[in-house]
């Protein structure tokens, strides 16, 4: 660039725009050879599959700061694969990379689609399955070959589904769930939680309507029956093809201990019942003991009552010394029969023990 300034110095003035202006051309021819250069494979690649992507069009790409090869990549496998959707354009799929989508995921679930020949599914529905958050291409695969999901799922606190017949037999349960993904309900639609949780919650209810364990042992399809008509897979992103009882075993008599605890309960309420009427008998019989020891008490005072009744009765004349001793000899004569008694009836009973 010097040598060019001072070469620009001694040429005439006349030179000098002409020098400038080849300068501005030989800048320009070399941005479009590299320009050519970068984008001549891929601009070939579009025309000759058809693809038809203009090299501006590529040019403009570097400038929205969209990643030509994978533009160009997904128009060409959409227009091999024969997607006659109008929808899948340049600037369609310029736009979904600049949502954040991916782009060839999305081409190859509509290709995935469009081989199965059973499902319909268009360019703006994979967009917004993509977009979703989803892989659009594993639920076009698991539309068309079903997936199965274990019920529990494996890895689970509990290994197995646990119910109680009516005769209180528990049966430990293990199912399979052999789903389809539903594409129309795949935005917005629950996930293998919910359908793993509609599952248990329908095998349980069925165990829990059989009459007995055994006829649940016989037919396990009655489980299978049973969950499939409540139609679990409604609002959900699946569709279910089949349940299928992998295993089961019969565990705890659950009625035969709840009937043992209720037995110990009432057991215990019976105790505590019988120790409540055993402690407000030895109450009363200590009430009754109190009430005794208040009668002896008022005993003890009548009987200390009746010399000083005497002796008022002998100063105020009601009482002579002829009628006190009179009443000492019935007092005596009584005493004595008392203990002639006793001894009457202890002689009787030493005679009675010789004989």
């Amino acid at each position: 660039m010097l040598k060019l300034a001072l070469l620009a110095q001694e040429l005439p003035d006349a030179t000098v725009p002409i020098l400038i202006g080849a300068l501005v051309l030989f800048a320009g021819m070399m941005v479009l050879l590299f320009v050519f250069a970068s984008y001549f494979g891929l601009w070939i690649q579009s025309q000759l599959t058809g693809a038809n992507i203009s090299i501006f069009n590529l040019l403009g790409m570097t400038f929205r700061k969209v990643n030509a090869r994978s533009i160009v990549r997904s128009k060409i496998m959409a227009t091999q694969a024969g997607l006659e959707d109008p929808e899948i354009t340049g600037e369609a799929l310029e736009a979904h990379y600049l949502a954040g989508g991916n782009v060839q995921q999305v081409i190859r679930a509509l290709i995935a689609a469009k081989k199965a020949k059973t499902i319909s599914l268009t360019f703006r529905e994979a967009t917004a399955i993509d977009l979703a958050g989803r892989d659009v291409l594993e639920s076009v695969q698991t539309s068309v070959y079903p997936k199965v999901i274990d019920c529990p799922p494996r890895g689970s606190v509990k290994p197995s589904l646990d119910a109680v017949a009516k005769d209180g037999i528990q049966l430990k349960v293990k199912a399979r769930v052999t789903v389809r993904a539903n594409l129309q309900q795949l935005i917005g639609g629950a996930t293998e939680e919910t359908i793993i949780a509609r599952v248990g919650e329908g095998i349980v209810s069925a165990i829990g309507s059989a009459t007995n364990h055994k006829a649940v042992l016989e037919n396990p399809d009655v489980i299978s029956k049973a969950v499939l008509a409540k139609r679990l897979d409604s609002q959900t992103a699946f569709e279910i093809v089949s349940i299928d009882i992998a295993d089961i075993d019969v565990g705890a008599n659950i009625g035969a201990r709840l009937q043992a605890d209720q037995a110990e309960a009432d057991t215990q309420v019976a105790r505590a019942r019988a120790e409540g009427k055993r402690a407000s008998a030895v109450a009363e019989e200590q009430e009754m003991q109190a009430k005794i020891e208040e009668s002896r008490a008022s005993l003890v005072l009548a009987q200390a009552s009746v010399p000083e009744a005497m002796a008022e009765a002998f100063r105020s004349g009601n009482l002579h010394i002829l009628d006190y001793y009179k009443l000492q000899n019935v007092s005596a004569d009584t005493e004595m029969r008392k203990t002639i008694a006793g001894t009457g009836r202890h002689v009787v009973e030493t005679n009675y023990g010789k004989d």
